[in-house]
């Protein structure tokens, strides 16, 4: 099992200057491009669509990662990377609602009225995808019975009685079980955090 983290931290950043660093490039597209294909959903963007905008803010990615780094005024990467994801659907969305072919088109009213909405949407779908890498790397370190008393009584929010049926444990295994895999996890991205 792997301690490194998922997030975006200063060292992948500065590997991700070297195109050639399929690594890097991995994990970062691994990362990120379930969060960006989630927000050009959530804006509108048909499905046919969505590929194209990944591709396209990772090649904004690419083609501009060494000016974002050198840039001593600069925010937050993700703030960044939000922005990037956001215009490049809105483009596309504009592109698509502007040819005569296409008739009238409805897209643009998908569209969220501020970006703050947008932006505290990036932010969950950024923390559910660091915490699904987090929950990965747990169950690879814990039992079997550990994982599906944690999974079953914390994500399918079932019945603690049925799932110690269900598993032939006792109910304060349960209870222990979803305790100490939650601690895991968070101590897990709270690490992560703290190195990015």
């Amino acid at each position: 099992m792997s301690d490194s983290p998922p997030e975006t931290r200063a060292s992948l950043l500065i590997k991700l200057r070297d195109h050639q660093n399929a690594s890097a490039w991995r994990s970062f597209t691994d990362l990120y491009s379930p969060v960006i294909r989630k927000t050009a959903i959530r804006m509108g963007l048909q499905r046919a669509d969505v590929e194209n905008v990944v591709q396209e803010v990772l090649l904004a990615v690419s083609q501009s990662i060494d000016q974002w780094l050198d840039n001593p005024q600069r925010g937050s990467f993700r703030g960044w990377l939000s922005r990037i994801a956001k215009n490049k659907t809105l483009d596309l969305l504009t592109r698509k609602a502007t040819r005569p072919e296409s008739g009238p088109s409805r897209e643009w009213e998908a569209i969220p009225a501020g970006t703050s909405e947008l932006s505290v949407y990036w932010d969950q779908e950024y923390r559910w995808e660091v915490f699904v890498r987090a929950a990965k790397q747990v169950r690879e370190a814990v039992a079997e019975t550990t994982w599906q008393a944690f999974w079953l009584s914390t994500i399918e929010n079932r019945a603690v009685a049925d799932i110690a049926r269900h598993l032939e444990v006792r109910e304060g295994v349960v209870y222990l079980s979803r305790c100490r895999v939650l601690d895991r996890i968070r101590k897990l991205v709270k690490q992560w955090e703290s190195q990015e």
